[in-house]
């Protein structure tokens, strides 16, 4: 009888330790689809708002929906592939004046910290690098849910915006107007929308 009750403590404890040291593996990892998937900005111009995208970008991250606080990720953008509809215009965006693509080629954003905020929201803090400066960032997201698609893929979905001063970036040039206003606004909202492949 002692001997049965000691198999069953070590029995417990040896359980105890896997659950507490084992790793959860639950996680599912995914990679950006970027033909079906949108990194768009959205600032004033004078008196509306002019949008814009970025063409070429890559991603991939960690997530489980029932842990999303465990999730990570990396997301980067071709900062040469931006796109306003407006030739003239993309080519001083690329310039000096703006994101200087020859010398800070590359937007690069890494997460640091998953928050839910419950109905399938979270907010991703994380460092969000432009034209060479790194600052903390947090995004609002929303997870749209998961489905095989007709390829036998598993794809997942997510909506994420943020706002951010360009200033806080080193993004500073501007014109003032005739009426005493300013060209460009400095608040840019950041919109992502992601549509990712589970790697098999």
């Amino acid at each position: 009888m002692a001997r049965l009750l000691r198999n069953i403590r070590l029995s417990f404890i040896a359980s105890m330790m896997l659950t507490c040291f084992a790793s959860p593996g639950t996680a599912a990892v995914y990679t950006v689809d970027p033909g079906h998937s949108h990194a768009g900005f959205q600032v004033r111009h004078m008196v509306s708002r002019l949008q814009g995208e970025f063409k070429e970008f890559e991603g991939s991250f960690s997530f489980d929906e029932k842990a999303v606080e465990t999730s990570t990720g990396k997301f980067s953008i071709n900062a040469a592939s931006i796109n306003t509809n407006h030739e003239k215009r993309d080519t001083h965006l690329k310039s000096p004046d703006f994101f200087d693509v020859p010398k800070f080629p590359t937007l690069h954003f890494e997460s640091k910290k998953v928050t839910p905020a419950g109905n399938k929201k979270f907010q991703l803090l994380g460092d969000l690098t432009i034209h060479g400066v790194t600052r903390p960032a947090i995004f609002d997201v929303e997870y749209l849910g998961a489905d095989a698609d007709p390829w036998g893929n598993r794809r997942a979905g997510f909506s994420a915006i943020t706002r951010i001063n360009r200033k806080d970036y080193g993004i500073v040039w501007n014109k003032v107007l005739d009426s005493g206003g300013l060209l460009v606004g400095d608040e840019v909202e950041i919109n992502v929308q992601v549509e990712a492949i589970e790697k098999k």
